[in-house]
């Protein structure tokens, strides 16, 4: 092999890549400490170097963090997550004082009403607690390192079973009322809420310290899979109440046809459907997510979102309530289901308005159908022809409009009077739903 002979006076050529002047500084410092890492460097581009280097430095330097920022993946989500759960809870609570102030004005205290300010002021403040538990890096430092957490723990899963309980008595009241106070929709909804007031309360004897490193927060979890009957079950109670809010709501367009968006803005299914969507994402990440080890909380990441969301949904459920809270409230489809009743029996009288000759207008003129004559003339001075009339999501009723219903019904709506002979079959029953159907000429 041809070797260059350097010209006298002049030190040997070395083939060293340590000496070679085209090397940056740092890789011939590298060459001369090891020939191995010369040889390496030779063949290793500059970029790709640098970028190693860079990795290198920030593993070094998450390995100089405290534990309380050293967080593992799934545990720094779980933080971010609870984040954005505070301030749901935050922003909720605010939004709906105004109206949960009406409300408490209103004289009546029926059990939804109880419910609301409960659920209200019980959700905020046990998830307050919760996060100083699960931020404060302090926490499971004060005294000895585990005993504080220890008797802490179980705080959340028994609070959050009671939160939740209150939530699905909401949803067997509400739905019990919009089926007309059905005995048969009574009993399987009651049976599915003590369904899942005992698997909750076993639940939380089967929950344990999540073995966290020190100030990295007090989470509780589970000790075996099977323990996600704890949300199972109130899983399958809102699905029963979606589905049969759901079908109420659709039996009343073969009565009355509307669109499905006012069809579900008049009902509140979007309510309904918000609980079921946000419990069955948290029955995926239960029941199908895996853990990459035992310090993993990837399995509760949800749990409080859905707590939340449960029970500031089924806040607003009682506040959409037509009318007194009192057993339940009414349902807002139900005059449309009264439209059909009255042609099933009894005498049935229309009411009409027209501005006759001699009859001043908003007289009402009830006539009867069986014999044609002509009945009583009724005046109502307060209804006029050119007076704007409401629509079902503006005519007041709402159970938080301090009791005021417009006068006028609205458009949509149908008005049945019907007259029911007494059991004697004398005297006239006059039931008046919603709507006057007038012919203004």
């Amino acid at each position: 092999m041809f070797s260059p002979i350097a010209p006298s006076g002049l030190p040997p050529y070395n083939h060293s890549p340590s000496s070679s002047p085209s090397l940056p500084l740092h890789r011939r410092r590298l060459c001369r400490s090891t020939p191995v890492a010369a040889a390496s460097l030779l063949h290793t581009p500059f970029p790709r170097l640098a970028r190693e280097s860079h990795l290198s430095l920030m593993t070094d330097i998450t390995n100089l963090l405290p534990d309380s920022l050293n967080l593992p993946a799934h545990l720094s989500a779980h933080k971010y997550f609870f984040v954005c759960t505070l301030t749901v809870a935050a922003w909720d609570t605010l939004v709906l004082s105004p109206r949960a102030w009406r409300l408490m004005k209103s004289p009546e205290w029926p059990v939804l009403k109880i419910l609301f300010h409960f659920m209200r002021t019980f959700m905020p403040v046990e998830f307050v607690i919760v996060a100083v538990a699960f931020f404060d890096t302090k926490f499971t430092l004060s005294l000895s390192p585990s005993q504080q957490c220890s008797h802490f723990f179980l705080f959340e899963p028994i609070c959050t079973a009671i939160l939740v309980s209150a939530c699905s008595v909401v949803h067997v009241i509400r739905v019990h009322a919009i089926y007309g106070k059905s005995r048969q929709v009574l009993l399987g909804m009651s049976a599915l809420l003590g369904f899942q007031i005992v698997c909750m309360a076993v639940a939380c004897g089967f929950y344990r310290v999540m073995p966290l490193k020190d100030g990295q927060g007090c989470i509780a979890g589970p000790k075996a899979n099977w323990v996600g009957i704890y949300w199972l079950a109130p899983t399958l109670l809102y699905t029963a109440s979606f589905g049969l809010a759901l079908n109420r709501s659709l039996k009343t367009l073969a009565v009355k046809p509307l669109s499905y968006w006012k069809l579900m803005l008049r009902d509140g299914l979007n309510l309904y459907g918000a609980i079921w969507i946000v419990n069955m994402t948290n029955m995926l990440f239960w029941f199908i997510a895996k853990p990459t080890d035992t310090r993993d909380t990837i399995k509760t990441i949800v749990t409080s979102m859905a707590a939340v969301l449960t029970t500031t949904m089924s806040l607003r459920i009682i506040l959409s309530v037509r009318g007194s809270l009192a057993s339940g409230g009414s349902f807002a489809g139900s005059s449309a289901g009264a439209a059909s009743a009255g042609s099933r029996g009894g005498t049935t009288h229309v009411i009409t308005t027209r501005h006759t000759a001699g009859a001043a207008p908003g007289v009402l003129n009830i006539n009867s159908q069986l014999g044609g004559t002509t009945g009583q003339t009724y005046t109502i001075g307060e209804m006029a022809s050119d007076k704007p009339r409401n629509d079902w999501d503006t005519d007041g009723k709402s159970s938080v409009n301090e009791g005021k219903e417009g006068l006028v019904p609205g458009d949509d709506d149908v008005n049945i009077v019907d007259t029911h002979g007494s059991q004697g079959g004398f005297g006239v029953k006059i039931t008046i739903d919603r709507q006057v159907d007038r012919d203004l000429n």
